[in-house]
């Protein structure tokens, strides 16, 4: 059954002490003492009354002090029926003290009970339990009828408000709860993208790297196959140990690069072409600073195309175009055309679909194909 307004419970949020001040805790805690103090005093100041009654008075609040301390818990617990049991129990104790006298206390405890039921149950159950706590109090009150409605709805008001009071503090709380949830997995995704941007790039720079070295391999074994000179073959495998060393620098690079230590764009590309043949790179456009995913895959789109021209245009011409748009980057990148030599078919073919899925990720796209000479690889990155 879906509860209302008159079956549901305060949150627990509202009736635990999460969200209270140290002050406020504080307070409660001296109006709590000051009431058991007052209860105790009535007991020992009637001048008739006797040791033992008066131990036996003081047992009475003690124990009236401990069953409030239950009936806390128990609709703390959201337990109705050993609330109300609870709250019997205290009412009852206010009823035989009334009986043997001791009025003070059980109007105390007759106010406490109308304002906590008010405050800690359903109102469905809270507003029998006031009306009875509350009418017992009135009936035995000695004040004029005014005051004594005065005090009656004083009370009844001020456990409404407490109720409410209550129930804005659990509210927040949960608030609270929930937006530290979200910031938690908000961070959880921000390092995973972090380790899925790390991984994309370690990647990418060892493929690259891999392939590289690959080819100097490669050729290093066809030299050998065909009884080349020592010095052809020493050549290719210096070679291939500076692409292993180029490529643990590309690695740190690219760590770097993702905490925000990037090199200009522009320094990066006029390296790179300079160790490439017949390369030259033209900056068109407003030179700015890019987002570190949009630098990192104009670099590796870069590298992984020279890196094609050196694999299949052996001695081509390479023309590397840097242009800055108002609203995206485009990296173009072709080569004259040249004779595929015999290392034409090393390597598994993957880096240009790999760079195609860098960019599909960034919102842009990379298209590679024949040009009017040569190969053209063009890759297009909003920013």
């Amino acid at each position: 059954m879906t509860e209302n307004a008159w079956t549901r419970w305060p949150s627990r949020e509202a009736l635990g002490r999460s969200g209270t001040t140290r002050p406020r805790r504080m307070l409660a805690w001296v109006v709590r003492l000051l009431v058991l103090a007052l209860l105790l005093w009535s007991a020992f100041s009637k001048r008739h009354v006797g040791l033992w009654e008066a131990l036996a008075a003081a047992a009475a609040v003690l124990l009236a002090a401990l069953v409030s301390r239950a009936f806390f818990r128990t609709t703390y617990a959201h337990r109705l029926v050993p609330s109300l049991a609870l709250m019997g129990v205290l009412l009852g104790i206010a009823v035989a003290a009334e009986a043997t006298g001791f009025t003070g206390p059980a109007l105390v405890i007759w106010c406490g009970c109308g304002v906590g039921a008010l405050e800690r149950l359903p109102l469905g159950a809270a507003v029998p339990v006031a009306s009875v706590a509350l009418a017992s109090y009135s009936a035995f009150n000695n004040d004029v009828w005014l005051t004594t409605a005065a005090t009656v709805a004083g009370m009844a008001l001020a456990g409404y408000v407490l109720r409410l009071d209550a129930e804005a503090r659990g509210s927040a709380q949960r608030l609270l709860a929930q937006e530290r949830a979200a910031r938690a997995a908000e961070a959880e995704s921000a390092a995973l993208a972090e380790r899925a941007s790390i991984a994309r790039e370690i990647h990418d720079v060892l493929a690259h790297s891999l392939s590289a070295q690959l080819v100097h391999l490669e050729a290093a074994r066809l030299l050998i196959e065909g009884g080349a000179d020592r010095e052809r073959i020493l050549e290719r495998v210096v070679a291939a140990r500076g692409m292993a060393r180029d490529g643990l620098a590309e690695t740190r690079q690219a760590l770097s690069a993702l905490r925000g230590e990037l090199t200009p764009l522009e320094d990066f590309l006029a390296e790179l072409v300079s160790t490439a043949e017949g390369a030259q790179v033209t900056v068109t456009g407003e030179r700015r600073p890019l987002p570190a995913e949009a630098s990192q895959a104009v670099r590796r789109v870069a590298q992984e195309a020279l890196t094609n021209v050196r694999k299949h245009a052996q001695g081509a011409k390479v023309t590397v175009w840097l242009d800055y748009s108002e609203h995206e980057v485009r990296l173009d990148v072709r080569d004259s055309g040249g004779e595929a030599g015999e290392l034409n078919g090393s390597g598994g073919g993957y880096g240009l679909l790999g760079m195609r899925e860098r960019a599909e990720l960034l919102g842009g796209s990379l298209d590679a194909g024949p040009g009017e000479e040569g190969f053209v690889v063009t890759l297009k990155v909003p920013v």
